[in-house]
């Protein structure tokens, strides 16, 4: 009787077919059968299916009672979380008692008056919202980690909690820093609690298959998320399904970059080569620009959980995840909250995996034992190091952006951290916070207050809202808002889901400022700040939870770079330098960096004496070696312990290696300690394991120095690799190498063709315009930048970043997604101090033109760029 509609209109035949075709996995010209019939399968009028179904009449009588019958109303599940009850104790009064003595072991027995006064008034809101089994839960999953030596940290809004201080799941004292616990939890709002917590991204799953162990498969489950097309997924799934050849579709997805959302212009298609006037690519743009913000599938949640006291499977569908050991429940993440099923997220954070690490190598090598409760604070030294925006590696603190607010901002202390980490974001800049605040810092503007309420609130941010909370208070105290109306403004301003809510507040904040006594123009001004937020502001916990991090990770690189480097390394991957950069890094900073030896390097990068030096030598891990497999590793690693090798022969006698592990060896150069070098290794790799006898493997097995030829007799040994293909093979094996940059080959002819060295931009004025060459090894576009791109170059002396106009990158769109080394001219960009002096090592080159050098790059290994949105 309804027709089995798919569509609303005859015309979105052509979108159904497509659609269908995407779903099955076929083309559109091969759906035979299951192409649905375009006239029957979109909406009618009542009157036209009553005329279509005359001769049916207890059609249309049957679907209206069925319909009627099937009413449901998601309001009428029940969910239960479970109890978390201990023998005859409560879940309340187990949890007060906890808490009384987690507080007692933080403040050493002598428990603030303040943070009494607290405890009593979150735990009076826990009870009555009946929230005390949530918190348990969270507090045994944090036990279970720390029993089994995994570093975690709960963040976001959780660290205004003090109970979750208390309890050890969050680290930042939220009495101390003033946060506001209504950001957390409100009784007004009456949502469940969402609390965050990191874990090491190497140990995490340990963690996930103890929840479901604990609770059962039927009472755990993760939650989904939503996936919507984008322009590259819908060009991709819609040209797929139209036939067009995949060189077609390589094209376009090299013009489409991966964060957009739009249809592509025909001067974009164009640029690449393509006739966007051709009948099949026409249809294929039309099509893909109308599925764009279309429901994709449905991705598995990084980690949030979903815990029931009933079985979850009677009241959502739950199927299991393409991970073994894991089911996921088939609703998305938003519409579990709108629900208010309780969910923990148990998240990764490879920033924990690399300070884990170090604290163990700390210990390891007797130079004290940490953790991040036990890192000296506010160490002199690592200020300076990060003001100097030395800070490749550091958490949250390194990419550009940062590298570039740093000698700005000049941090001296945690909470100039806290600053640092939340003001480099889309919320502040597009808030118009920035700048004044780094103006009041510098002593360039006075820093005023309309009123001793808004002093309280905005003094220690110099009178700038920079956070979330301070959003929220302001509210308040100036406009007069309920906490119930300020907590609702929070959640306007929590828009990762719905952006542009919060303008509905514009006249209500500004009339009540203005009936309060402030000015207008103040008062408007302020709303702009506050409407920042609406674009990713942080809420002032979660920043400090962030800089705990940075400023952990910053003092080990400030103190113990070779361990920081050790331990970052064998965290990857891992933010946003690749191996080859903190590798650079670590080597300016004086560390001995040493290469991947079968004699001498286990699966992680390990730290030898170094003698004369005043840091540990970093030994590079066999699990740089590309293609070779970890249990072939480990075995030739317990061979060597038992017996150190003596040749190669005797390598190949004692572990029993695969031809693709051993040739992965050799091409990595790692069987250079005993003997052959990398091109006589690879042959000797490539002999049957009983060919020792054969003059060429045996001479390329024996140890020894090459011979030469003398008297008219040729060395039985095949001449070495040239130094430009040995880095080439270095790259190409290990994606870095410790010989020299692929740069330094081209220098002789990149100097006479006028390219600067990338080192040679801290000599020049502002305003100079150079031209450089270099390897491209990031693209980064954030939200905040209005469509401004940015570059870093590299060449064997550093490198430069570049600044793209959106004009410029859309003009070059196809060359830059797509160069690995790329010539430029530009502009050199310096920040100055009022007495012309720079604030910083941080440059930029403001790119006005720039071309391939494709003639140069046929020496170059494939070595992919960090992209990142």
């Amino acid at each position: 009787a309804t027709g089995d509609v798919r569509a609303h209109h005859p015309s979105r035949a052509p979108l159904l077919d497509v659609l269908t075709a995407i779903r099955l996995g076929v083309r559109v010209d091969e759906l035979g059968p299951a192409r649905p019939r375009a006239g029957d399968h979109h909406l009618r009028s009542p009157a036209e299916r009553a005329e279509r179904l005359a001769d049916y009449p207890e059609a249309l009588a049957n679907a209206a009672a069925l319909a009627e019958a099937l009413r449901f109303d998601l309001g009428e599940l029940r969910y239960q979380y479970p109890e978390e009850s201990e023998g005859e104790e409560t879940p309340q009064a187990r949890l007060e008692r906890l808490v009384w003595e987690g507080a007692a072991e933080r403040y050493g027995g002598a428990v603030p008056e303040a943070v009494r006064t607290q405890l009593r008034h979150e735990l009076t809101l826990i009870g009555e919202l009946g929230y005390a089994p949530y918190f348990l839960t969270v507090w045994a999953i944090v036990r279970e980690a720390r029993r089994r030596g995994i570093l975690c940290q709960g963040r976001g809004s959780a660290a205004n909690s003090a109970v979750c201080y208390v309890l050890a799941i969050t680290a930042i004292d939220p009495v101390r820093s003033g946060l506001l616990f209504e950001r957390f939890i409100s009784a007004a709002r009456n949502e469940p609690p969402d609390i965050d917590v990191d874990f090491e991204h190497e140990r995490r799953e340990e963690i996930i298959q103890w929840v479901f162990d604990r609770y059962g498969r039927r009472h755990a489950a993760l939650t989904a998320s939503l996936i919507r097309y984008r322009t590259r997924s819908a060009l991709r799934d819609v040209g797929k399904a139209l036939g067009l050849s995949s060189a077609t579709l390589d094209a376009l997805s090299r013009i489409a970059s991966p964060w957009s959302s739009r249809p592509l212009t025909d001067e974009e298609v164009r640029r690449c080569g393509l006739d966007p006037e051709a009948p099949r690519l026409r249809l294929t743009l039309a099509l893909a620009g109308e599925i764009i913000g279309f429901p994709r599938h449905l991705s598995q949640h990084p980690g949030g959980f979903v815990l029931s006291r009933d079985p979850l499977d009677t009241l959502v569908p739950i199927l299991p995840a393409r991970m073994a050991g894991r089911q996921t429940i088939l609703w998305d993440k938003d519409d579990l909250d709108l629900l208010r099923f309780m969910k923990v997220d148990l998240l990764a954070l490879g920033m924990l995996s690399c300070l884990r690490r170090a604290f163990a190598l700390l210990e390891a090598h007797g130079r004290g034992s940490y953790d991040l409760a036990r890192i000296p604070p506010e160490d002199p030294a690592t200020y300076a190091m990060i003001q100097k925006a030395d800070t490749v590696g550091v958490f949250q603190i390194e990419s550009r952006a940062q590298m570039a607010m740093l000698p700005r901002l000049r941090p001296t202390s945690f909470y100039d951290l806290v600053i640092e980490v939340a003001i480099v974001r889309p919320g502040p800049i597009q808030g118009e916070m920035v700048h004044p605040y780094l103006r009041r810092r510098l002593g360039r503007e006075p820093v005023s207050y309309p009123s001793a309420e808004i002093r309280a609130v905005l003094e220690k941010t110099l009178g700038v809202p920079l956070f979330q909370e301070q959003a929220m208070r302001l509210a308040m105290v100036a406009a007069g808002f309920s906490p119930e109306k300020a907590d609702a403004l929070r959640r306007a301003m929590a828009t990762f889901r719905h952006p542009g809510t919060i303008a509905r507040f514009r006249n209500e904040l500004i009339e009540g400022m203005i009936r309060r006594g402030y000015d207008r123009v103040f008062a408007e001004r302020l709303f702009r700040q506050i409407e920042g937020f609406g674009s990713y502001g942080f809420p002032e916990s979660h920043a400090a939870s962030f800089a705990l991090l940075a400023y952990a990770s910053a003092w080990i690189k400030c103190h113990h770079p070779d361990v920081f480097a050790c331990a970052l390394l064998n965290a990857q991957p891992l933010g946003f330098y690749a191996p080859a950069q903190i590798l650079r890094d670590a080597r300016r900073h004086g560390v001995e960096v040493r290469p991947v030896s079968v004699l001498h390097s286990d699966w992680d990068c390990t730290l030898e004496k170094a003698p004369g030096s005043r840091w540990l030598a970093l030994r590079l891990g066999l699990r740089f070696v590309k293609d070779l497999p970890r249990t072939e590793a480990e075995a030739l690693i317990a061979a060597r312990r038992a017996r150190p090798f003596a040749s190669l022969a005797e390598l190949r006698r004692r572990v029993p290696l695969s031809a693709r592990a051993l040739t992965a060896l050799a091409a990595a150069d790692a069987l250079a300690p005993l003997g052959p070098d990398r091109r006589n290794a690879l042959w000797a790799a490539a002999a049957p394991a009983d060919a020792a006898e054969l003059p060429l493997f045996a001479a390329a097995s024996a140890p020894g120095p090459q011979e030469t030829e003398k008297e008219g007799v040729e060395s039985k040994r095949l001449a070495p690799f040239t130094p430009p293909r040995e880095v080439q093979a270095d790259y190409q094996r290990l994606g870095f190498s410790l010989r020299a940059h692929p740069l330094a080959f081209l220098r002789p002819q990149l100097t006479r063709a006028g390219f600067l060295p990338c080192a040679a931009l801290t000599n020049l004025p502002h305003g100079q315009r150079v031209r450089l060459a270099g390897l491209v090894i990031l693209r980064q576009r954030p939200g905040s930048a209005h469509g401004v791109t940015f570059f870093t170059l590299e060449d064997e002396t550093g490198e430069a970043n570049l600044i793209l106009w959106p004009r410029f990158f859309e003009r070059h769109r196809p060359l830059l997604l797509s160069t690995q080394l790329l010539a430029i001219q530009g502009r050199l960009e310096r920040n100055e101090n009022p007495d012309g002096t720079p604030t910083g090592p941080v440059l930029h080159v403001i790119t006005e033109a720039c071309h391939p050098l494709r003639r140069f790059a046929t020496i170059l290994p494939n070595i992919p760029s960090r992209d990142f949105r």
